[in-house]
C-alpha cells in the first residue's frame, strides 16, 4: 500500500512545510516536490493532484492522532481525565509542529466545498472520540444526565479548535500546552458537572 512507502510520508511531510510557508494556493506541486527532494512526476505516483495531497496529509496526521488518543484514553477512568488527555495531546501535537498547526487551522479552511467535505469525513473519527467521552461522563454522573450530546460535542471541539486557531493567529507566542487544564475545566463545567455541596 502506498501509505507505507517512505516516499509517501516524505511527500506528506514536505507538503505540510510547503503549504504552511507559501499558503495552499501558492504551494504548487513543484514547490512540494522540491521540498520533498523528489521530481515533480514522482508526486503523481502517489497523489492525483494538490487537493489529494492536502486531504491525504490531513488523513495521515489526524488518523495517526486518533489512533494514539483512543489507546491512551482507554487507560483513563473518568471522563474528566479522558477529556484532559484529549486536550493535552491535541495541543501538544500542534505545539510540536508549527507548520502542521498553520495548515490545519488556516489553510484547510480555505479549501473548496468538495475538499471540505472530504476533510469532514476524516474529522468524524475525532468527533467519535469526543462522543465516547461525553457518553462516559453521562454514564458516570460526571456530566449532566440531560446534556444535549450534540451541542456538547460542538462545545468541546469548537473550544479546542478555536484555542489553537487563536494561538496560531498570535504567531504562537505563548505555550499552548499550558492552556490544556484551564480549557478542560471550562469544558467539564460546560457539560454540567455536578457542583460540590458547600
Amino acid at each position: 500500500m502506498k501509505r507505507n512507502k517512505p516516499k509517501y510520508k516524505q511527500i506528506i511531510d514536505a507538503a505540510v512545510v510547503a503549504i504552511a510557508e507559501n499558503g495552499y494556493h501558492q504551494a504548487q506541486v513543484s514547490k512540494i516536490a522540491k521540498q520533498a527532494g523528489v521530481a515533480d512526476g514522482t508526486i503523481y505516483l502517489y497523489f492525483k493532484n494538490k487537493d489529494d495531497i492536502l486531504v491525504s496529509l490531513f488523513q495521515e496526521k489526524m488518523g495517526n492522532f486518533i489512533d494514539r488518543i483512543e489507546k491512551e484514553i482507554a487507560g483513563k477512568t473518568t471522563a474528566a481525565e479522558k477529556l484532559l488527555m484529549l486536550v493535552e495531546k491535541h495541543f501538544a501535537l500542534l505545539a510540536a509542529d508549527h507548520h502542521l498547526a498553520i495548515v490545519t487551522q488556516l489553510e484547510l479552511r480555505q479549501s473548496n466545498k468538495e475538499l471540505r467535505l472530504r476533510i469532514n469525513e476524516v474529522l468524524k473519527g475525532y468527533l467519535r472520540v469526543v462522543d465516547q467521552i461525553i457518553a462516559a461522563g453521562i454514564a458516570t454522573g460526571e456530566f449532566s444526565s440531560n446534556l444535549d450530546q450534540r451541542l456538547a460535542r460542538h462545545l468541546i471541539f469548537g473550544t479546542i479548535d478555536e484555542t489553537v486557531t487563536t494561538w496560531v493567529m498570535n504567531e504562537q507566542k505563548y505555550d499552548l500546552v499550558t492552556l490544556a487544564k484551564p480549557v478542560q475545566k471550562l469544558l467539564v463545567s460546560g457539560c454540567g458537572a455536578p457542583q460540590p455541596v458547600r
